[in-house]
């Protein structure tokens, strides 16, 4: 349903993206914490647990962080493999802890939330399912053995049971919950932003292929002159060398080739700078710029221009931008790709909007993908008969999402619809009742004032 891929711009966000040193510091506050939620208790609670093997745990993880600072550089960056190991042992550390200082039943287990959490965001699914089972079953551990806490008397901390499953209910259904939130999350965000590559790839790549066409216009005019002289000098050498052939033969062949050159000059093109004239178009060639790479593949593009109501006969200037151009050339391109043999283009104008539509006959946009249509990366596709108008695609709805997000960026409003509502007096044999792409531009935002002179034209970058 779309235009092809740009680059090699994947889904997969994975990857050496979490930094060595971010977790250490993450990781000193989270020791931190614990020596003070351990001093507190101990100390203004009045809670009794063994604190030689609590201090052995907690140096443990100290260790653990001196020595990642010591033996790694500050740029070091962990692989999806690496980072697991270090959450698991993130975990590891705090079930030893609270295992010595309550078990389930201490409040500050559900700390084990943090770990998993992060790892969804960053890490493959598959880590992260690790980490969340081995989290459940070592939570399951505790809530089953534990060192309870006691008071100064010696008098354990005693929860009811039920209270106990209820804790461990709670943190195992908040390990499930916040592993797929925030992997969902993460992904949404992850496909936006490889989406928004793509299409600052095909902007960038539109006005590329712009800026080549006046650079190779200025390069056309500049060697003119030059190639003029050339060639002059070589006519009259070769006049005067008549009676040498050889030599005379050389200066010809010199002619020969400033006429080549010439010629290829002037294929290529004929204006000298950045003509500010070829920054503004008549609707009407700009509609038809962006359709004519899809005018030639056997299926019909008719155009049907109009005014609205109180609208000029005289059809608006419009800025000739890339990025209208390579919206319009996607949108016109899904439409050609599964039309069966015709594509309307209708473009209508008042005094102060300009709409557009773009039908087709083929089948249209599946009924289910319509609330989705301009997102990227989408993969609701269940209509096997989508796939005889092009077996070998495999879209994620990446082609609409760059046409609306550059469309959107000129001003215009998108909507995605099926062939309701034709046009009156439709020229063509076929009915539209295939995709049906509206747009909406207010006039002024596109809009070239023709009654003043043009700006004068500037010299190209070099």
């Amino acid at each position: 349903m779309q235009s092809p891929r740009f680059g090699e711009i994947s889904q997969d966000h994975h990857g050496e993206w979490v930094r060595l040193r971010t977790m250490t510091g993450l990781r000193m506050v989270a020791l931190a914490g614990q020596a003070t939620a351990l001093t507190v208790a101990h100390v203004y609670f009045d809670l009794r647990f063994d604190r030689t093997l609590v201090c052995l745990v907690w140096g443990a993880g100290a260790l653990s962080i001196l020595a990642s600072l010591l033996l790694f550089p500050q740029t070091k960056r962990l692989s999806d493999s690496e980072a697991m190991l270090t959450f698991l042992f993130d975990i590891a550390l705090l079930i030893c802890l609270l295992y010595l200082t309550g078990g389930i039943t201490n409040p500050f287990s559900l700390l084990v939330l943090g770990p998993v959490t992060v790892s969804a965001m960053a890490l493959k699914p598959r880590s992260t399912l690790i980490l969340a089972l081995v989290a459940i079953a070592l939570l399951t551990l505790i809530s089953l053995t534990y060192q309870p806490l006691r008071f100064a008397d010696g008098t354990p901390l005693v929860v009811p049971p039920i209270l106990t499953f209820g804790f461990w209910a709670a943190i195992v259904i908040g390990i499930l919950f916040q592993a797929f939130y925030a992997h969902r999350v993460a992904e949404e965000a992850s496909s936006m932003a490889n989406a928004l590559l793509a299409a600052q790839m095909a902007l960038t790549r539109e006005q590329k292929l712009t800026d080549l066409g006046g650079v190779v216009a200025a390069a056309a005019h500049e060697l003119g002159t030059p190639l003029a002289t050339i060639k002059l000098v070589s006519a009259e050498l070769a006049e005067e060398l008549r009676d040498r052939p050889d030599q005379q033969a050389d200066a010809q062949l010199l002619v020969e080739q400033a006429d080549r050159c010439r010629d290829i000059l002037r294929s290529m093109g004929r204006a000298g700078k950045d003509d500010t004239y070829l920054h503004r178009a008549p609707l009407e060639a700009v509609l038809m710029e962006a359709a004519e790479p899809h005018r030639d593949r056997g299926k019909q593009v008719r155009f049907m221009l109009e005014p609205g109501a109180g609208g000029d006969a005289a059809q608006p200037v419009i800025e000739r931008r890339p990025e209208i151009i390579h919206g319009l050339r996607n949108l016109i391109q899904n439409a050609v790709d599964f039309a069966q043999s015709q594509v309307w283009i209708q473009a209508e104008w008042t005094d102060t909007m300009l709409r557009i539509r773009i039908i087709d006959d083929g089948p249209g946009f599946p009924p289910t993908l319509l609330g989705f249509i301009g997102e990227p990366f989408i993969r609701r596709r269940r209509d096997p008969s989508r796939k005889r108008h092009r077996p070998d695609y495999e879209g994620m709805g990446l082609g609409l999402f760059i046409a609306k997000t550059l469309l959107e960026r000129t001003g215009a409003r998108l909507s995605f619809g099926n062939g309701e509502g034709a046009i009156p007096h439709m020229p063509g044999s076929s009915t539209p009742s295939g995709a049906d792409i509206r747009l909406e531009w207010p006039l002024r935002r596109i809009r070239v004032d023709t009654s003043g002179a043009l700006q004068p034209n500037q010299p190209l970058p070099v």
